[in-house]
């Protein structure tokens, strides 16, 4: 544990490699809301997402996805992987913003108490190194909220 500005926190580092564990493990001890930045969106990665994507859906959990917008993507393989991923979601009832220009953000944000972030493009990520971090701190998960000004977005 360490104490920035009289806030107690807890931080762990992860990689490619052991992410996708913690982070399902976060996803599904979720109560209310999951907030996921990632600009790419690949039909493999969906596809072990959508599952878990459900099974909050079933308990009414919120789920929203902030991508970029398929215009944006230069390689026409990804504009059409995107669209067809964001039109399932939107099919399931996840709520999709998507964000014009150069959107590269990577993060998660758990019921406003755990954040993600880091290198890894959540909704993506094939082989590539990459590091995240997990921050357990209902005020740097609520910082970050703010600072990305989500209550507009979502």
């Amino acid at each position: 544990m360490f104490s920035l500005r009289n806030n107690t926190f807890k931080s762990e580092l992860f990689n490619e490699k052991t992410f996708y564990k913690r982070f399902l493990k976060d996803l599904s001890c979720s109560k209310k809301e999951v907030v996921i930045e990632s600009p790419y969106i690949t039909s493999s990665r969906m596809e072990t997402l959508y599952p878990v994507f459900q099974g909050l859906l079933h308990k009414n959990i919120k789920i929203h996805l902030i991508t970029r917008d398929p215009v944006d993507h230069d390689d026409e393989y990804f504009r059409h992987q995107s669209t067809n991923e964001i039109l399932k979601c939107k099919e399931l009832w996840i709520n999709i913003v998507l964000l014009r220009g150069f959107h590269h953000r990577k993060l998660a944000i758990i019921d406003k108490q755990i954040l993600w972030e880091g290198s890894l493009n959540i909704l993506s990520y094939s082989n590539s190194l990459e590091i995240m971090r997990r921050i357990e701190g209902i005020s740097y998960a609520k910082e970050m909220f703010k600072f990305l000004g989500l209550k507009n977005l979502i």
